[in-house]
């Protein structure tokens, strides 16, 4: 295919282990975001026959560094590719441990206009059976494609493409760690080609604004047996939401809920999420939500919970039926 006729993708590197570098003889010793993103590129054959690329480096960082702020710059710079009508694509490459919150977040945050693919790697680029090449020549493949429009972010590991809702890192190490538990896979690429399980859908959330100024600081409370208040009591001063990862259904101690109770009543939002990994939170399900003030977080795990949950509290929504309407 002649250049100009190839689509036009813009790639944004944020670092992360696809840009990972050894320090030492073992694949496990490693640092992130060594490597700059024409690099990474040097190391992909073919990716010239399938798109015309524009790379831009937006971080340089292990994703557990990614905080709300390259969050804010990674957002607006997204946006602003997707309603330039030059670009057809975008790419962002990007630590895995985080990537599902950061997909999420662009989920609820961006139109759903044109393909948005999020990548990463579970080995360093140096390593021995580095999987970053392979998962990026297919995330490029993925966003130069038609079909991958009005889906909303899509994260490509392992040849297995996945919604932002839905994804979740699922293990700590090996190429396959990520998974859909509660909807599947979207589909999967063979070949350098898409294919799709089911058509795109509306998003599961409506579209949000990006916080102006400072984010609501909303934090994450673990249950666990024999937790107690004291955590959450101190929480409660300091932050403007509280998840919890709870036990089961999202439940927790009798000591942690009386704690969140008392958090509500001074104005904190709290949120029921399970630490399980998988189903799904619903209201007045063994806890009282309505008593307590509490709202239910459906099918986000609590790292997804507490973006929605700020992205909410930036908008100035408090109040309890509001919130829950929000979370479904």
């Amino acid at each position: 295919m002649p250049e100009a006729a190839l689509p036009s993708i813009a790639l944004l590197a944020t670092g992360g282990t696809i840009a990972g570098a050894q320090t030492g003889q073992s694949a496990g010793a490693y640092r992130a975001g060594s490597l700059p993103v024409e690099q990474l590129l040097s190391a992909v054959p073919g990716l010239d026959r399938l798109a015309r690329l524009q790379a831009e480096q937006v971080a340089s960082v292990g994703s557990q560094n990614i905080g709300l702020d390259t969050w804010t710059v990674l957002a607006e710079r997204v946006a602003a590719l997707c309603a330039d009508e030059a670009v057809d694509g975008i790419v962002i490459t990007h630590g895995t441990d985080t990537l599902e919150e950061t997909a999420y977040l662009l989920s609820l945050v961006l139109p759903w206009t044109k393909p948005v693919v999020l990548v990463g790697a579970m080995r360093p680029a140096t390593a021995l059976g580095a999987d970053g090449p392979a998962n990026l020549y297919n995330a490029v493949a993925l966003a130069a494609h038609p079909q991958a429009a009005g889906r909303g972010p899509l994260v490509l590991m392992n040849d297995e493409i996945h919604e932002a809702s839905l994804v979740q890192k699922m293990s700590a190490n090996g190429v396959d760690a990520f998974e859909s538990p509660n909807g599947g896979r979207a589909g999967a690429m063979h070949a350098g080609e898409p294919h799709f399980v089911r058509a795109a859908g509306a998003p599961a959330h409506p579209r949000h604004a990006l916080p102006q100024g400072a984010w609501p600081r909303v934090d994450i409370v673990y249950a666990y047996a024999g937790v107690d208040g004291a955590l959450i009591d101190f929480l409660a001063s300091r932050a403007r939401g509280i998840v919890l990862a709870g036990v089961g259904d999202g439940n927790a101690s009798d000591a942690a809920l009386q704690a969140l109770e008392r958090a509500a009543g001074q104005g904190v939002a709290i949120v029921r999420a399970t630490r399980t990994g998988s189903g799904r939170v619903g209201r007045n399900v063994e806890v009282d939500d309505d008593a307590r003030g509490f709202i239910a977080a459906g099918e986000l795990n609590p790292q997804k919970a507490r973006v929605l949950l700020m992205l909410a509290l930036a908008a100035g929504v408090v109040e309890q039926a509001a919130l829950q309407r929000i979370f479904g």
